[in-house]
């Protein structure tokens, strides 16, 4: 492990453009409960049965309980090392940083110029889309009604968080392709498999760019990238970043 830490830190430390993309390993230190570990599941209900659009139309109530839920878990989680190595990294090195997460401790850690590719748990939007509304922010916790609803229309409101079928924003999509090209990508805490995570990984790659992967176990895309180093993020990227 050593020599392949070397080996990234080196690439880090004489690159122009580093971008990372992030996922859910990055905040499993700080306690944020994750899709498909041991507390994946809600009651008897998994993740893929709950944020979908389908889900909230049959069962408005019950899809905001288990977001209710989440945000009570994560807003008693605070930024770990890995947040605080990319954060620096984006304001010291202009680092561009694209996440999947949605808990928001890459804001709350300071990151400049962050990519949420599937949203914010902590912001809502109107399921009838009023007034061509952008989502709000609401951090309270709890929240005062569930389900929650549009402060302008009073209909149902939602998480405003990208669902399993949804497209990701036209916005972010052309800021996470802009992002590959760099001269290092590295993926930090996501299998990055499935689309559209995998396509900048390999984007990246034909332009050029070394890839590195930092996540606790191998994935089916370790063998895809240069350099792939297994470990939790938080001890792996502070001794990356110690090494410049």
């Amino acid at each position: 492990m050593d020599e392949a830490i070397a080996t990234v830190s080196a690439r880090l430390r004489n690159a122009s453009r580093i971008t990372i993309l992030t996922g859910a390993g990055v905040s499993a230190a700080s306690g944020v409960p994750t899709f498909r570990g041991a507390d994946g599941l809600w009651r008897e209900y998994r993740p893929e049965e709950l944020a979908t659009p389908e889900a909230f139309v049959r069962d408005p109530q019950l899809v905001w309980e288990w977001y209710a839920w989440r945000r009570e878990k994560i807003a008693g989680c605070q930024p770990n090392a890995a947040h605080d190595v990319i954060a620096a990294w984006s304001r010291e090195r202009g680092a561009r940083v694209l996440t999947q997460n949605v808990d928001d401790l890459h804001l709350r850690a300071g990151t400049e110029g962050l990519v949420r590719m599937h949203g914010s748990i902590w912001e809502i939007s109107c399921w009838n889309e009023c007034r061509g509304l952008a989502p709000w922010r609401d951090a309270r916790v709890p929240l005062p009604e569930l389900p929650v609803r549009c402060p302008h229309c009073h209909g149902l409101a939602r998480p405003a968080v990208v669902w399993f079928g949804e497209a990701l924003r036209d916005e972010d999509v052309l800021a996470a392709v802009e992002a590959t090209a760099c001269d290092v990508f590295l993926t930090v805490g996501t299998s990055a498999v499935v689309y559209p995570a995998a396509g900048l990984v390999q984007r990246a790659k034909a332009q050029g760019a070394f890839t590195a992967e930092i996540n606790l176990e191998p994935t089916p895309a370790s063998s895809a990238v240069d350099v792939a180093i297994h470990g939790p993020a938080e001890d792996i990227l502070p001794a990356l970043g110690g090494r410049w």
